[in-house]
């Protein structure tokens, strides 16, 4: 067994795509999309038998919210899909091998590290809190597209319904954004949002990326939601296997009322129901303990409520501490 930095592309894309629990965030793809990113650096570990074929993947991507001399405070690293192993005694030793090697080489170059799990990796918790990834609770929602169209209609909660007829008396219509200039006209309305609720968004970068790198193999679609020419709502979604992720998502308070959220959800669940795919992610909805305002707008859906959790690990817990209250000041200024 051997710790590699790289791999040979198909390869690696041939693990992803034959094992029963890779995600897009595990691709070569969104390697590419994340190198490109302002800000974003993925890194390869993975772990390989004596002829390079993989037995375990992580792929972290740093992320830093500022540079210069506050890069220490500012810089994280989360496997967006968590890692990825063979099943079995071999995958698991494999992982242990790659985890230990990983933490002791990045020791000191960022706060933690997050691995966001999107499906059942229970199994492997043994091994992941051997290596000191804690875990910790979150909960996200799953949608079954396999289900007729009338059938996901009358499954969704009234609310939803009512808004969505709503939003169509009201002359709302769906678009898709394909060029470089609606991705940018997308990306303002997802600032402005992300502005109002005070949370950092990802650089127009990645959007640009995605439609680049993506788009020509059928994995990212951006839905922009308008009323006479002017952009109300956004939906970003990634498709892989025959997953639909709900990825970025915004809406103007101007036009609330028009219901454009709700729209935008069910035009995915009959698209997706429509074109073959077995779920819709929903991309997360916070931890079970805490008041989150997006789990009640998803939980109308009536989707899978699922727990498969986060698991971290903190590179330095004093850096840790003193980035936290500063995030706290820089939200302020957001």
């Amino acid at each position: 067994m051997n710790i590699v930095r790289q791999l040979d592309e198909h390869s690696w894309r041939n693990f992803v795509d034959n094992h029963p629990q890779g995600q897009i965030f595990h691709t070569p793809e969104m390697f590419q999309v994340f190198a490109q990113t302002a800000g974003y650096r993925p890194n390869l570990w993975a772990a390989v038998d004596d002829n390079n074929h993989p037995l375990a993947l992580l792929l972290p991507v740093e992320i830093t919210l500022m540079g210069g001399p506050l890069r220490w405070l500012t810089s994280r690293a989360v496997a967006y899909g968590s890692v990825l192993g063979l099943p079995g005694s071999e995958g698991e030793r494999a992982l242990e091998a790659l985890l230990d090697t990983y933490k002791r080489e990045v020791e000191r170059s960022i706060l933690f590290t997050e691995l966001r799990n999107l499906s059942d990796w229970s199994e492997l918790q043994p091994v992941l809190n051997k290596c000191d990834f804690t875990y910790e609770e979150h909960l996200n929602f799953l949608l079954d597209l396999t289900r007729p169209t009338e059938k996901i209609w009358k499954d969704i909660r009234s609310n939803a319904r009512r808004n969505v007829r709503k939003a169509r008396k009201s002359d709302v219509v769906i678009q898709e954004a394909n060029t470089l200039e609606q991705i940018h006209t997308a990306y303002a309305l997802l600032e402005s949002t992300y502005k109002r609720l005070q949370v950092p968004l990802a650089p127009i970068s990645l959007f640009r990326a995605a439609l680049e790198t993506l788009v020509p193999r059928g994995m990212f679609k951006v839905l922009v939601a308008q009323v006479e020419d002017v952009n109300i709502g956004v939906l970003t979604l990634l498709l892989y296997k025959d997953i639909v992720y709900y990825w970025y998502a915004g809406v103007t308070m101007e036009h609330a009322s028009y219901r454009a959220s709700d729209l935008l959800v069910w035009h995915v669940l009959e698209w997706g129901s429509q074109n073959g795919f077995r779920v819709l992610d929903f991309g997360g909805a916070g931890k079970p303990d805490e008041e989150y305002g997006v789990r009640r707008f998803k939980a109308k859906y009536r989707g899978e409520l699922v727990n498969y959790g986060r698991n971290i690990y903190v590179h330095s817990k004093l850096r840790l501490q003193l980035s936290q209250i500063g995030y706290s000041l820089y939200r302020k200024f957001l």
